[in-house]
């Protein structure tokens, strides 16, 4: 059996391209958060203010406060993402049964026609009796 591949893209297709997407776009997000982390952990602090405990307790609140808040927002998307999918997923499911059901269907009824057709190409070609008393 030899499966083509339809010239435009399908519906699940699209969807998928769309998580794609979806996930590139949030792991660039990720990047670039990174990247402002570790840059305002890199800039010149006043000495002496963060040898306190003070000072490193508001070092960790500050960079764990930032982080926290962002994988929080991260987990959301993907929540997001994965519920998206999920219910692509089952549409491309309904859509399949229902083009399964059409399939059989078509089948049906070009068994129930080429059966007719048969019918009547042996009826008609059946010899005519006449009565020639």
């Amino acid at each position: 059996m030899t499966v083509t591949k339809p010239e435009r893209m399908g519906e699940a297709d699209q969807a998928a391209a769309a998580a794609t997407a979806a996930v590139e776009q949030v792991e660039g997000e990720i990047r670039a958060f990174v990247r402002r982390d570790v840059s305002a952990f890199r800039r010149t602090r006043p000495e002496g203010s963060e040898t306190t405990p003070e000072g490193i307790s508001s070092l960790i609140e500050r960079a764990s406060g930032a982080s926290v808040a962002e994988i929080e927002r991260v987990i959301a998307e993907l929540v997001s993402v994965r519920d998206m999918l999920r219910n692509e997923g089952e549409r491309v499911q309904r859509e399949i049964a229902g083009y399964a059901s059409l399939s059989q269907a078509a089948m049906t009824s070009m068994k129930i026609i080429a059966d007719s057709m048969n019918q009547w190409k042996s009826q008609s070609a059946a010899p005519v009796a006449h009565g020639k008393d």
